[in-house]
This record gives structure tokens, C-alpha cells and sequence, in this order.
């Protein structure tokens, strides 16, 4: 009988967290296209915002964005099929190569599926799929996205950090992690932080340390898990850049004056946070007592 209830229980859970794998590596089909597309489309916005109030034409009049033109094969032009765009097993198929020209395909495409789907599968293991479990998902997508952004192009556009403020900051209106005033004090406490080491590095040694989009960022994590997990995140985040940026200089010979994104970190360090931020802090409370 025992046995029995467990197994309809994990049966249960199974099914929603399997549904979730599937639905990631969708999306993370789609976050591709966000990551490639979004500093294009910024680059593209800014030099027309230029060419217009210079009064030149626009060097850009096209249309472009996360949906239009459709995908296409960088070297050859070849349109992306439907077939062609199954998430993973297309890879697979094509043999990590164009169809039309053979040219070969970033490995980085199957792999941000693969951890789209991955992630997503825990997270409804985890908190089910209710509207936390749903609302984890949205979280853990934007961070894919900013994160291989910000280590691309070392930009954290505000077009993904300032929604996300929000979207955590209106989950939390019915408390959805945790209660509204620790969301808001999360948000200003997540920007004022960086903001602050961010001036009196500048002061300093007159060199800019971070971005304003690393400010957005924690801001945004802490509107999401709240002020109390800001030093959680803080400290894993400094830890891991500080260990991975010895790491490209000392092994991979990285030159010390080249900017390391620090979004990265913060977004693995947020995201392990609200996975294991309650258990970290109760454990290092527990130790201390």
C-alpha cells in the first residue's frame, strides 16, 4: 500500500516535470534567437537614433526583430526549416552542419536547449507547477538570456533586466516568494549595493568596475527573492567571478585589463539561490548558533 502511494506520487510529479523538459527545450530553441538577436537589434536602434537626430537616412530601415527575418544559415543564406528547427535532435541530425552549404553549427545552440530544458524539468520538480513553479520558469529563462548576452557582448540590455524587475515585483504582490515589502527593499537595496561598490571603485581608481546592467540585475533578483538573499547571491556571484577570472589569466593567459561580464555569476549565483538561498542561510545561521 505504501509502495503503491509513492509510486502514484512520483508519477505525478513526473509527468508535469517531463512536460516541463519538453516546453524548455522550445524555449530555449527561442532564447537562441534572443541572445543573437536583441544586441543586433540594439545596435541597429542606436544607429538610427543617431542617423535621425543627425538628420542622415537611416542605415537600418529593414524590419528586424525577434521574429522577422527568419532564421537563416550565416554563410550561405539557407532558410532554417521546421525541421530543421527541432530543438536538439535537428543538431543531431544535420550532423552539426548546414543542410545546404555544410557549414558547421555552434554547438552552443543544442547545449542552451539542452539547459533550458534541463533547468526547467527541476524547477517543476521542485515547486510544481502552481504559479511559482510557472513563474520560476519566466525567471530562469530571462537569466539564460542575460547571461549569454552579457558574455557575449558584456551588455545586460534593459529590455530583459527592467521587466524582469517587475514581473518579480508584481508576483510578490500575493507573495509568490516572498512578502511585498522584502521584494521592494530587495530592489533597491539589489541596486544601491553594486551602485555604491560600483563609485567608490571609480573613485578610487578613476576605472569602472561593472555596468549598470550588473546593477539592474541584482536589483531585479532581489524583486524577485527578496533583500534577504541579496548577500547569498553577492557572495557565490564574487566567489565565482573571482575564482573563474584568476583562472583566464593564469591558464588561458586572459590580459587583467580585459572586462570578465559579471553577469554570468549573478545570474547562476540567483538562480541556485532560490533553488538552495533558504537552506544556505539556514545553515550558516544554525553554524553560527
Amino acid at each position: 500500500m505504501i509502495l503503491d502511494v509513492i509510486f502514484f506520487a512520483a508519477a505525478g510529479s513526473l509527468l508535469p516535470t517531463m512536460v516541463a523538459v519538453i516546453f524548455g527545450l522550445l524555449v530555449g530553441s527561442f532564447l537562441n534567437v534572443v541572445i543573437h538577436r536583441i544586441p543586433i537589434m540594439m545596435m541597429r536602434e542606436s544607429a538610427n537614433y543617431v542617423a535621425d537626430e543627425s538628420g542622415q537616412p537611416l542605415p537600418y530601415a529593414d524590419r528586424y526583430n525577434l521574429s522577422v527575418p527568419r532564421s537563416a544559415c550565416p554563410a550561405c543564406g539557407h532558410k532554417i526549416t521546421a525541421l530543421e528547427n527541432i530543438p536538439v535532435l535537428s543538431y543531431i541530425a544535420l550532423r552539426g552542419k548546414c543542410s545546404a552549404c555544410k557549414t558547421p553549427i555552434s554547438a552552443r545552440y543544442p547545449a542552451i536547449e539542452l539547459l533550458s530544458g534541463i533547468l526547467s524539468g527541476i524547477l517543476i520538480w521542485r515547486f510544481g507547477s502552481g504559479v511559482a513553479g510557472l513563474a520560476t520558469l519566466a525567471l530562469t529563462y530571462f537569466l539564460i538570456a542575460l547571461c549569454f548576452i552579457d558574455a557575449d557582448t558584456t551588455l545586460l540590455p534593459d529590455d530583459l533586466t527592467l521587466p524582469l524587475l517587475w514581473l518579480g515585483l508584481l508576483l510578490n504582490l500575493q507573495g509568490s516568494f516572498v512578502p511585498l515589502s522584502e521584494a521592494v527593499i530587495g530592489a533597491a537595496a539589489g541596486y544601491l549595493s553594486l551602485w555604491s561598490i560600483y563609485w567608490l571603485f571609480k573613485l578610487a581608481t578613476g576605472k569602472e568596475g561593472m555596468g549598470y546592467g550588473d546593477f539592474k540585475l541584482l536589483a531585479a533578483l532581489g524583486a524577485w527573492l527578496g533583500w534577504k538573499m541579496l548577500p547569498v547571491i553577492i557572495f557565490m556571484s564574487s566567489l565565482v567571478g573571482a575564482v573563474v577570472g584568476i583562472a583566464l589569466i593564469v591558464i588561458a593567459r586572459r590580459g587583467r585589463h580585459i572586462p570578465i561580464p559579471f553577469g554570468p555569476y549573478l545570474a547562476a549565483a540567483g538562480w541556485l539561490t532560490l533553488l538552495y538561498g533558504r537552506d544556505i542561510v539556514r545553515f550558516y545561521f544554525e553554524r553560527m548558533v
